[in-house]
């Protein structure tokens, strides 16, 4: 059989994967828009969201072996998922109507059930709801980010 922790791991990496697949071909409208002077860990991004996804992949792991296959665990599954598929869609989304708001509205998405999502690990797994944390550290970051965009581009909002 194979283990969660591979399973789980490479529903991750095809989702996040996917995005990279289908960004379109707007990336030049995004790399024109004007930044705020402050944002100078640009470069550093990448890294970033591949630490939250591994932490989200740990904490998803550790749930699953808790009560594997229990109505409960797959629930949560479902909930994890959709909090990948809709941070994996914020770039897409945004390149392709060319709206800061699209990626606003997403980022503010992901947090409010991503909160839910650590809310209802903690009782299973402290531990799993601390790996959560980096994305509940950088997601409201990633949100002002845009949000400060959308006030320097108002054309582009």
């Amino acid at each position: 059989m194979i283990p969660s922790w591979i399973i789980i791991g490479a529903v991750t990496f095809f989702i996040a994967l996917g995005s990279f697949l289908i960004t379109p071909r707007d990336v030049k409208w995004f790399a024109h828009l004007s930044r705020p002077r402050w944002l100078i860990f640009e470069p550093l991004i990448p890294f970033i969201w591949t630490v939250i996804f591994i932490g989200g992949t740990a904490s998803a792991t550790i749930v699953w072996q808790k009560n594997p296959g229990s109505l409960m665990t797959w629930l949560l599954m479902a909930l994890y998922l959709v909090v990948e598929i809709i941070t994996v869609a914020y770039i897409p989304l945004m390149l392709r109507f060319r709206s800061l708001k699209i990626g606003e509205i997403l980022g503010l998405m992901g947090l409010i059930l991503a909160v839910v999502l650590a809310i209802c690990v903690l009782p299973i797994s402290l531990m799993a709801a601390l790996l959560l944390l980096p994305y509940l550290v950088w997601t409201p970051i990633g949100t002002y980010t845009t949000d400060e965009l959308r006030e320097l581009n108002p054309q582009d909002a």
